[in-house]
């Protein structure tokens, strides 16, 4: 059986700026920000050393690791930064460990978000507005994110990226449309799988996907405990299933 193991949110400034909770009152001013309410972030960007101690993983088992990367960090007022210059010292890393063919690189969108609508509300949860390609959006927005997203990780990685992981699982045809126009060949996310106008769109069934969140919370140990409890699988990119 094959399986690709995909990590999300690299970049995403979500992590700073989503903050929800799974209860109506937890929403209420400054509860979200406590851990009792609160559902996602904050939290902070993975270190070069956490990532290090990945790519030891890596090694250690043979696996291999989609990285879906965000292109660009979303400021409170919301300008972009592209990746690799808000966070040179983790993009310079996970270079190296791209030319070692320890991983391989998808787009996870340019801004994980809603620019303009990404900012914490005082009396409700703004998890709707941390999706990027909704369908309600004018059609530009789509194509002007993707061809972005794209230059960005294409230059710096100096690869083409072929793989888009839209956050939160949303996506529509006009970003089926742009997709296919600036070089995506394949849409890997929780859905049903299927080909649209030449995108092959996969669903998740054969596919590990987790959050940097996960490495943050549980270390590094709670990743080498999930590859251990997947015996006889052959892992695999994203690209290659």
């Amino acid at each position: 059986m094959k399986l690709a193991l995909r990590i999300d949110d690299i970049g995403a400034s979500s992590k700073k700026f989503e903050l929800y909770s799974k209860q109506p009152v937890g929403n209420l001013l400054f509860l979200k920000y406590l851990r009792s309410f609160r559902a996602w972030g904050p939290y902070e960007e993975l270190s070069t050393l956490q990532w290090q101690e990945i790519f030891d993983i890596l090694k250690k088992t043979g696996v291999k690791l989609t990285i879906a990367i965000t292109a660009a960090w979303v400021e409170r007022d919301g300008r972009l930064i592209p990746f690799p210059q808000k966070f040179p010292q983790q993009a310079a890393a996970l270079k190296k460990a791209l030319d070692e063919g320890l991983i391989e690189i998808a787009n996870h969108g340019l801004s994980h978000c809603v620019i303009g609508k990404h900012l914490p509300r005082l009396f409700t949860s703004n998890r709707k507005f941390h999706r990027e390609f909704w369908p309600w959006l004018d059609e530009n927005i789509h194509y002007e994110h993707i061809k972005k997203s794209q230059q960005i990780l294409q230059e710096y990685f100096e690869i083409v990226v072929t793989t888009l992981v839209p956050p939160g699982n949303v996506f529509s045809e006009a970003t089926i449309k742009a997709a296919a126009q600036f070089g995506i060949k394949l849409i890997n996310c929780n859905t049903k799988s299927k080909t649209i106008n030449s995108i092959r769109i996969l669903g998740n069934e054969n596919v590990f996907a987790f959050h940097d969140r996960d490495i943050m919370f549980g270390g590094t140990e709670w990743l080498e405990k999930r590859l251990q409890k997947k015996s006889g699988v052959e892992y695999c990119f994203v690209s290659e299933l």
